[in-house]
């Protein structure tokens, strides 16, 4: 059934969801699924604005040959072509043989890595700046270099002010209710998944990130459009303001976050333990997690939403457990920053897993990790609160300077 929405003046939506892929990436849960969003522009000239996944290639190729209208394509414009938006290139080619694809030169440097067919078909290559005139409208390329791929790039249409965003301004879940973020209750239904998809897939780059706001700082922008997740219409400076914090590793609240790893269930006694006491002292948000039982994924996008982390962690082989290991690299990998951290070991006899995790942090710039770690062999204990109270009372009052 076809499913194309009207978004704008001669602009419209022709994106599918995907509720049975489990993982995006093979490596972060879709609970909710996700959309891959294409857009179609029908002026003097017609261009279709990236493609879609493979798992969605019958809804994309019947949303784009209805939205055309029986007219043909003219461009193919890739924002960006990592294969969940560029895997029915070939398709298109396919059904419009003639159509120019418009990139830049690194997006067909990229491109043609991934498919034989795309070699010797039309291409249009633009650099920063560039216009694509269709007509009325005319796109004006941003080129976002690193975000979070090298070719990535934005484009403005100022007609309709749409910023077709690439990855930027994403999110994971499939589009239920409409495709428009006013269209559903966003902070309950997509703010999680959005800052998870954020920290967990742009993360890295936030100065990058920060680079590509600036660019677009002085359009007219009326409407986002990304590659993942509802389209943007109205309320547009509380998500930019979102991204603002996002992409400088700025906290969104005073709050902590609290990971254990636990065996037998002594080191999660003894988060807990503290978990009760900072929120009753703090009066801050506190969320505790077995790091076990929740994919990292998730621990990254509570440690972008709160400024203070600790992390609980028993003794595995002489090391970190591994599962808290994983968390860690994460942390590093992402460049986590901003952020006060809180250590705490456990080990039957040679406790040493928090001294570990301290060195390891150290790699992390602008972030301030406790130099006392609550230390404790087995269990706490009545007769260790007092202490470990201290310790909370030392991450609590610590600051980033």
């Amino acid at each position: 059934m076809i499913n194309v929405q009207q978004i704008g003046e001669d602009t419209y939506w022709a994106g599918s969801s995907d509720r049975r892929l489990s993982r995006f990436e093979n490596l972060f849960p879709l609970p909710h699924g996700v959309s891959y969003n294409c857009y179609l522009i029908r002026d003097e000239k017609t261009a279709l604005l990236d493609t879609a996944d493979v798992t969605v290639k019958s809804q994309f190729m019947e949303n784009i040959v209805a939205a055309l209208q029986g007219r043909k394509l003219d461009y193919l414009v890739l924002h960006h072509v990592e294969p969940d938006h560029c895997s029915q290139v070939q398709a298109v080619l396919d059904v419009y043989p003639d159509v120019t694809l418009v990139g830049n030169e690194k997006t067909f440097r990229i491109l043609d890595q991934f498919f034989t067919g795309t070699k010797n078909c039309a291409k249009k290559t633009v650099a920063d700046g560039d216009v694509l005139e269709l007509g009325k409208h005319k796109l004006q390329f941003v080129l976002t270099p690193m975000l979070h791929w090298p070719e990535t790039m934005m484009s403005f249409d100022a007609v309709t002010g749409a910023l077709f965003s690439g990855d930027v301004f994403g999110t994971f879940g499939a589009v239920d209710t409409g495709i428009f973020a006013d269209e559903c209750d966003f902070k309950t239904v997509f703010l999680d998944d959005s800052r998870r998809y954020y920290a967990n897939i742009v993360g890295k780059y936030g100065v990058q990130a920060q680079a590509g706001l600036k660019k677009t700082a002085g359009l007219d922008i009326r409407m986002i459009c990304p590659l993942h997740g509802p389209v943007w219409r109205s309320n547009i400076d509380w998500i930019l303001q979102k991204y603002q914090k996002w992409t400088t590793w700025t906290p969104e609240e005073e709050g902590y976050t609290i990971v254990y790893g636990s065996m037998y269930g002594h080191t999660a006694s003894a988060a807990e333990a503290a978990a009760a006491y900072i929120q009753k002292k703090s009066g801050k948000p506190v969320r505790v997690y077995d790091v076990s039982e929740t994919h990292t994924s998730y621990l990254i996008s509570e440690i972008w939403r709160f400024s203070r982390v600790l992390l609980f962690c028993p003794t595995y082989n002489g090391g970190i457990y591994p599962e808290m290991e994983a968390l860690v690299r994460d942390i590093i990998a992402l460049g986590v920053q901003n952020r006060i951290f809180g250590l705490a070991e456990n080990g039957s006899w040679a406790p040493q897993a928090g001294k570990k995790i301290q060195k390891e942090l150290e790699a992390l710039k602008n972030c301030k990790v406790a130099e006392d770690i609550l230390s404790f062999k087995g269990a706490l204990h009545e007769a260790d609160e007092e202490r470990m109270q201290a310790w909370a009372d030392a991450v609590m009052s610590a600051t980033l300077s």
